[in-house]
């Protein structure tokens, strides 16, 4: 069970899934206004040029304004004035603060008539990458044991460590990696040991969007198929798990390409929720490395890709049947729970 970043050249030479991209939205000329069969759509505002707003960024002090910035934001609601910015800065004079400020102006910042400044979308992100660092710090977390045993090998033997930011999860004792993830430097720091749980929550969000054709990394348009694994990914994987399928999600815009087992993407459906919530269950209890036996998934034709996927409870199984789409098409469960499984196929499908 592994989890790729098919958008990371390193990844795709290692099979594993790396940190998302870093993106940046595209800058383009006027403000443009389209419509279709008479329909106003959104607008679209050029505000800077990529390279000269990455630039502004390049001086402490402006990286002091917009750390300011967000500390005061939810403070007041009418914005922070010049001479609050400047007060809490550590430059010397006001005119030199003024060019420098005045710098943010557009991609970062908005000022009123009355010299109120105030974040932009774009000034949001960036002081909340500063704050969290994002870009500026580095956590190494040793091995911790996980509580789950490896899908593979059926051991109790998984561990998670980080290096650079990222999150490994790994089998010592069959070597085998099950995914290769990024996390937040913030959420190593603030959740220490527990950081595995949090990586979990924070993934299985992720899974979620994508599942739901949204990036979550731009929030732009998520395509999802179904795939044959490469095959330098077949080979890493032990006899009997070699012929199978993943679910595979791109987003154009930002290059986001990542695959991952079929089953991942339907944790949140309803019906499978359902299913647990039947048999005294949750299904958030199981994390992403190891969702549990009770999930198989039979290829039922090649030409087009079409998978069953099923999840079987103390007897009670629910079988979804997937498209090369990554569309569910039908969805069957057993009657063991005739009352509680009555009418969620609708919502499931």
């Amino acid at each position: 069970m592994t989890i790729e970043d098919e958008s990371d050249e390193s990844v795709r030479r290692s099979r594993l899934q790396s940190t998302p991209e870093t993106t940046v939205e595209p800058v383009s000329s006027p403000a443009v206004e389209e419509t279709t069969g008479g329909s106003e759509t959104a607008s679209a505002e050029i505000v800077s040029d990529p390279s000269d707003a990455f630039q502004a960024l390049g001086n402490e002090t402006r990286m002091g304004i917009l750390e300011t910035m967000l500390e005061r934001a939810d403070e007041t609601e009418t914005g922070v004035t010049f001479s609050e910015l400047f007060e809490a800065s550590a430059a010397d004079t006001s005119a030199g603060f003024a060019y420098h400020l005045e710098q943010l102006v557009g991609p970062y910042l908005e000022k009123d008539g009355d010299e109120h400044y105030e974040l932009t979308y774009a000034g949001r992100k960036i002081a909340r990458a500063i704050a969290t660092g994002a870009y500026t710090r580095r956590v190494d977390h040793p091995p911790v044991s996980l509580a789950e045993s490896c899908p593979f090998c059926s051991e109790q033997s998984l561990t998670a460590q980080s290096t650079d930011n990222i999150v490994a999860v790994a089998c010592e004792n069959c070597g085998r990696s099950l995914l290769r993830l990024g996390f937040p430097p913030s959420g190593l720091e603030s959740h220490g040991e527990g950081f595995p749980e949090a990586f979990d929550r924070h993934h299985r969000h992720r899974l979620g969007l994508m599942a739901e054709g949204v990036c979550p990394e731009c929030s732009g348009e998520i395509s999802s198929e179904l795939v044959r694994t490469a095959s330098s990914t077949d080979d890493a994987l032990p006899p009997g798990f070699e012929e199978h399928v993943q679910a595979a999600f791109n987003c154009d815009l930002c290059g986001l390409d990542v695959r991952c087992p079929v089953s991942l993407a339907f944790l949140d459906r309803p019906v499978v929720v359902s299913l647990y919530h039947d048999h005294g269950r949750n299904i958030r209890d199981r994390p992403i490395w190891n969702v549990g036996h009770e999930w198989t998934e039979t290829i039922l034709s090649e030409e087009p890709l079409a998978v069953r996927v099923v999840v079987e409870l103390e007897g009670d199984v629910l079988a979804l049947y997937v498209d090369e789409g990554l569309e569910v098409v039908d969805v069957q469960r057993s009657e063991t729970n005739a009352a509680a499984s009555e009418g969620t196929t609708d919502a499931a499908a």
